[in-house]
């Protein structure tokens, strides 16, 4: 019976020790190294099991394997037992199981992870996390792109895990994200030490077209190209060069962004300030074209002072021409100060007023009845345009053109490119017009033809033409109608028929009218006025003589 229960107590103890000592497959176990032979290790996992790991199992990458005998590690077991009954077990699956924990426990808290990177894959690199791989985007590896990555391979350094996935065993990592915030770090401590307005030196890192940035000792400031200088500069690359060193101040400083606006031009003197006193309103200065819109061009007073040549003020002639017809950039130019506008920086110039107004000049040369000669530039529904001395033009209206022909009949004669003569018969400075007349070049026939007439004198006129309202008469060349009511006083008489072409006949002036160039005869008025005459002189209508008796005696008297 004692024998039965001695037996009894050792199977339990048996049982008990494979419950306690027996590891189970998939775990991570505890062993000794008690062996190392032909580039393996051997382990004992305990209960009497044996199992063999690759010495490159423990070493690190780039790294020999630092193992020895007696030296506890931990090992996956993967079977209890093989077919020559040693235990299969791992140190790598054992390391990637522990580096799994550790990594979830970095990720859960956002915690840095130290790997090193041994391999480049398709979009990135490989990074041995102590035991798991993970991968490196390529626009993870710095914060600017990396051309060479060779000095960055096997190097143990931190990263960021960024999205991990244990089940499919994927890790992100970045080392970007550390370095930016190295640098945030350094940023914000550097930007802690400046103040706005501070003169600080710094290298120019980069240019743009819109500024440079300069490094101040780990921290970028942008110079934009506003505050390089008081003067025009078309591109940064005109006045600085990448790594040359310069001295800004400070402008802006925005604490939440930490970007850092700097300046160069705040370190010199404001032109602006003496403006007023170098260039006083009416002076004419000499300039420099730099710049060149559809409203006008900007010219360069001094470095620094620019100044508006608006389009209406750059020529006296050229109203509706773009100023690069006129003036060309870099084109020194004679320009007056019209206005100033210290508070707007602004200054108004004109190129015109530093020339006289050819309208002055043609006003003082060419008097009224100069006669000048042109070339007809322009035909309008209105008369010509003459061009003139100076790039002015002159207009010949419609009714200057003949004395004889309606306007619109005589135009017809002209065309451009046609040489023309006239005669100056006003200048208007003010409007900038300028008379001229075509048909006063051999005066007026009229005003010679009646130079000597005066209203109620007695003219011959010869009859040209015979018509039912009366007849067209000739004086001196100059065409009048005599209307039928004014051929006799006689009512019997005033027939147009009694007339032939050729007739001289006497007639009285009633009227001269210069605008419609037109006399005003009649046969009648004389006829009447004969009559008044001959009662003055021979009797009177209350004397008792008859009106035939009257004028008998007055021809009687003229055939004496």
């Amino acid at each position: 019976m004692a024998q039965n229960a001695s037996m009894e107590e050792f199977e339990a103890l048996l049982n008990e020790s494979f419950e306690i000592d027996t590891p189970a497959e998939g775990s991570v176990v505890k062993g000794r190294v008690i062996a190392v032979e032909a580039g393996q290790a051997i382990i004992d996992v305990g209960y009497k099991m044996e199992g063999r790991v690759d010495l490159k199992e423990f070493a690190n990458p780039g790294e020999p394997a630092e193992i020895a005998v007696g030296d506890e590690v931990e090992v996956f077991l993967d079977r209890v037992e093989n077919a020559r009954g040693e235990a299969v077990i791992s140190r790598e699956k054992a390391r990637r199981e522990e580096a799994w924990d550790r990594l979830e426990k970095a990720y859960a808290e956002e915690q840095r992870v130290e790997g090193a990177i041994f391999g480049r894959v398709k979009g990135g690199f490989t990074v041995d996390l102590g035991g798991a791989v993970a991968f490196l985007p390529g626009s993870q590896v710095d914060v600017r792109p990396v051309r060479d990555a060779g000095p960055l391979m096997g190097l143990k350094q931190p990263f960021q895990i960024l999205k991990m996935d244990r089940r499919r065993g994927n890790i992100v990592v970045s080392r970007r994200a550390i370095l930016e915030e190295s640098r945030a770090e350094q940023r914000a401590e550097i930007i802690a030490k400046l103040t706005e307005g501070d003169a600080v030196d710094g290298v120019v890192k980069n240019i743009t077209e819109y500024g440079a940035f300069v490094d101040l000792g780990g921290v970028d400031g942008l110079l934009h190209v506003t505050d390089m200088a008081w003067r025009r500069v078309n591109h940064p690359s005109e006045i600085l060069s990448i790594g040359e060193t310069v001295k800004v101040q400070v402008i802006k400083i925005n604490k939440e962004t930490h970007r850092i606006s700097l300046g160069m031009k705040q370190l010199q003197d404001d032109p602006w300030d003496a403006v007023e006193a170098k260039f006083p309103m009416g002076t004419v200065h000499k300039g420099r074209v730099t710049n060149i819109t559809d409203y006008g061009a900007f010219v360069e007073l001094e470095p620094g002072v620019e100044g508006l040549v608006h389009v209406s003020e750059m020529s006296w002639t050229k109203k509706n021409v773009h100023p690069g017809k006129i003036v060309s950039t870099s084109q020194e130019v004679d320009v007056m100060v019209l206005e100033i506008d210290t508070a707007k920086r602004r200054v108004s110039l004109g190129l015109k007023q530093t020339m006289r107004n050819p309208w002055e000049v043609f006003a003082e040369t060419h008097p009224a009845g100069t006669e000048v000669e042109g070339e007809v530039k322009n035909i309008t529904e209105f008369g010509l345009f003459i061009g003139l001395d100076n790039d002015i033009d002159g207009m010949v209206h419609l009714s200057d053109l003949s004395w004889d022909q309606r306007g619109e009949d005589a135009i017809q004669d002209y065309r451009k490119g046609d040489m023309v003569k006239a005669v100056v018969t006003e200048v208007d400075v003010d409007k900038e017009r300028i008379s001229l007349s075509v048909k006063a070049l051999g005066g007026d026939p009229f005003a010679e033809a009646v130079g000597g007439v005066k209203r109620g004198s007695i003219i011959t006129v010869t009859v040209t033409a015979i018509e039912e309202g009366g007849i067209e008469v000739e004086y001196e060349g100059m065409k009048s109608f005599i209307r039928r009511s004014d051929l006799s006083r006689d009512r019997a008489e005033q027939r147009p028929e009694r007339f032939q072409v050729g007739d001289h006949i006497d007639v009285r002036v009633t009227n001269i009218d210069n605008k419609s160039r037109r006399l005003g005869l009649s046969i009648k008025a004389r006829e009447i006025a004969e009559e008044k005459e001959a009662v003055e002189q021979y009797g009177s209508s209350d004397s008792g003589a008859s009106l035939g008796d009257i004028l008998g005696a007055a021809l009687k008297g003229d055939d004496d």
